[in-house]
């Protein structure tokens, strides 16, 4: 494994599991019937053991949004062509795309990355340039990117978030936008879980029933094509990933590396997280799945990792936006657990024994 890659994996330790016990039995004193406001004691929780604080702060969140280009747009995968990605993240940088309102509703900042969009920005505000070529190969023909790029892509991807952890936030959301990124977010998935395609194949933009069997029919021929490559969750997320995908993947762990939490959007993001949890099974403790998303498949994937998504709203959006809404309610959760009135301290009876 290259070095740096493994420099960074030995960076990431568990969660804080010497606290649960504190933690829980807080959470059993707050004035309310134990266990009653159900997930929302299991998110602020897992929230307190990933930041290794009983007295957890969460004020300042960040949503990254990376973007990217893939070759095997060409192969009519999308509804929609490629001249589209950057387009909209001309849209998302003057504060028109749906993230951008969400995001602002959450309070969270954001930055669009662009990590391989075939398109030169000039400098913008809130516009971070990290690419590492202007969009991925046609992974139908051959890999999508080498593994020098795919390295390059994810350590940018773990700086962003360590920049993050040290700028003071406190919790990281992922994000992302490349037209046809649903194609190797789904050869990914097929590879690293071990699920037959035309199950978690999908409509990504809305392609209508031909081009759905097309697409799969592409996805197959890429894994095929990409087989001998396959070897590891590394190799695999360069023969089948793209710029953005290695890029969360970075992210992810960066995050986890410094006790971080991170909130993974929907079916991209969430593939990003796959490559994350096969290269180091330990940042689960560290990840919130956002939302249960719409596009066929994402709920075997969320089945196969045993992870339960905490919103269910059908989008099937991406850029972040289920990310933003989930922030709300981790940062409900967490002050819930630091401002609720214990029973011990406000002299409430608790349930009378039996």
């Amino acid at each position: 494994m290259h070095e740096k890659l493994q420099q960074l994996l030995s960076r990431i330790q568990p969660a804080d599991c010497s606290i649960m016990v504190a933690a829980q039995a807080h959470l059993d004193d707050l004035t309310k019937p134990q266990g009653s406001l159900g997930r929302l004691e299991e998110i602020a929780l897992k929230y307190v053991l990933a930041t290794g604080s009983l007295k957890p702060v969460l004020s300042k969140k960040k949503i990254c949004c990376f973007a990217a280009d893939h070759g095997v747009a060409a192969e009519c995968v999308s509804a929609f062509p490629a001249e589209v990605t950057p387009q909209m993240v001309y849209n998302m940088l003057n504060g028109g795309a749906a993230i951008n309102v969400l995001a602002r509703h959450a309070g969270a900042d954001l930055d669009v990355v662009d990590m391989g969009v075939n398109h030169d920005f000039p400098d913008m505000s809130g516009l971070v340039k990290r690419k590492v070529c202007p969009g991925s190969s046609n992974i139908a023909i051959g890999p999508a990117m080498s593994e020098e790029e795919t390295l390059q892509a994810l350590l940018a991807g773990a700086e962003l978030a360590v920049d993050a952890r040290e700028a003071g936030y406190h919790l990281l959301g992922t994000g992302e936008m490349g037209i046809a990124n649903t194609t190797p977010a789904t050869a990914l998935y097929s590879v690293l879980l071990d699920v037959p395609i035309e199950s978690i194949t999908g409509r990504g933009t809305g392609i209508d029933d031909e081009r759905l069997q097309h697409k799969i029919a592409v996805i197959k021929r890429a894994v095929d094509v990409n087989a001998v490559r396959c070897t590891s969750a590394f190799t695999t997320l360069a023969a089948l990933g793209g710029y953005e995908i290695a890029a969360i993947t970075g992210f992810i762990l960066g995050a986890a590396s410094c006790r971080v939490p991170v909130v993974v959007d929907g079916f991209i993001s969430s593939a990003g997280a796959v490559a994350a949890l096969k290269l180091c099974p330990i940042v689960d403790d560290f990840l919130f799945f956002s939302h249960l998303s719409n596009e066929q498949g994402h709920r075997v994937v969320m089945q196969k990792l045993g992870a339960r998504p905490i919103l269910d709203l059908d989008l099937r959006l991406g850029e972040g936006t289920g990310a933003a809404l989930a922030m709300q309610l981790i940062e409900g959760s967490v002050k819930i657990y630091n401002e609720m009135a214990t029973f011990s301290a406000a002299r409430v009876s608790e349930k009378s024994a039996e």
